[in-house]
């Protein structure tokens, strides 16, 4: 495996592991955990996908970093 190719699977993990926990109700949904996760976790999957200029998934894992990122500005927000 390549450089961008664990850069990918991290990213991808980090998404998975944020879905499996709130799934099970380890996390929910509103908590800046989960945020977080999906934040960090599409942004390194963003990354991969630049490097490997694919682009539809650039476009699929920046739409869900940036919507992260709105979840967190609105979580801390209400704050």
């Amino acid at each position: 495996m390549s450089v961008t190719d664990w850069i990918g699977f991290i990213g991808v993990t980090i998404l998975l592991v944020a879905y499996f926990l709130n799934l099970n109700d380890t996390i929910k949904k509103e908590s800046l955990i989960y945020l977080f996760l999906n934040f960090i976790g599409a942004g390194i999957a963003c990354f991969a996908s630049v490097l490997l200029n694919y682009l539809p998934f650039i476009i699929l894992e920046g739409s869900w970093t940036l919507v992260s990122a709105y979840g967190i500005f609105t979580y801390f927000r209400k704050k």
